[in-house]
């Protein structure tokens, strides 16, 4: 028998990140030394009060934002060693996003609002997998409608559609529930987890809906900052 000494080496995995503003005369820290290891697959929720640093912690995942020390590593790659047009290639091949404001493009439709990522990653049916994702979250009548055309969970969902574009190993999700009704909320998290489970992406998501943390397999409180 062959025992296999291989480990699974995580998805995504911080050491001792650390992020401090200065105020003035005085330096605020927002995150201090936080150790965090993702795995594949998995559906994890940041969660915490109001000022805790949840939604720094996820930019500085992203490389949105820069740390003041420590690192954060992505499918195998020291995101803070690459400079900034790297960092942003990495994103465009292995993340996706989903923002409490939508983030969509006024000026372009549903349909070119999912395009944008594809035609940037060079893939050349653009057109029809944007049309086929938005069929996907129930748009398929809403192709060529506008943002401001669009109800707030149709936007949500047009974002979903476009976080899944590229077919991303890690999805990052910022109170995506967070301007939409009750009703709505849970639509669109059934949404989400239905899309995730679908591509195996792993995910990683900041809320303060009760509901939608609890949907997840990991839960991870930021007290001050700092992990609890």
């Amino acid at each position: 028998m062959v025992v296999s000494n291989s480990v699974k080496k995580p998805i995504l995995w911080t050491n001792a990140l650390t992020k401090r503003v200065s105020t003035g005369d005085d330096e605020l820290t927002i995150l201090r030394d936080i150790n965090l290891e993702v795995n594949s697959g998995e559906a994890i929720a940041i969660i915490g009060a109001s000022g805790s640093g949840k939604s720094t912690l996820l930019g500085l995942l992203a490389g949105l934002d820069t740390p003041t020390s420590g690192k954060v590593h992505l499918d195998g790659t020291d995101i803070f060693a690459l400079d900034e047009d790297s960092r942003a290639a990495l994103r465009g091949k292995s993340l996706g996003f989903v923002f409490q404001s939508f983030q969509l493009l006024p000026a372009l439709t549903a349909i070119e609002n999912v395009m944008l990522p594809l035609e940037l990653s060079g893939n050349s049916s653009a057109g029809a997998t944007a049309r086929k994702l938005l069929e996907r979250v129930g748009l398929e009548l809403r192709l060529h409608h506008y943002p401001k055309q669009l109800s707030g969970g149709e936007q949500q969902r047009v974002a979903i559609a476009r976080a899944f574009a590229t077919d991303p190993k890690l999805l990052l999700a910022d109170e995506p529930t967070g301007n939409l009704d009750s009703a709505t909320g849970k639509q669109i998290i059934e949404l989400m987890f239905e899309l995730n489970r679908e591509h195996g992406t792993t995910l990683v998501l900041v809320t303060h809906d009760e509901q939608l943390s609890q949907r997840c397999s990991r839960r991870i409180r930021l007290v001050d900052g700092m992990l609890a």
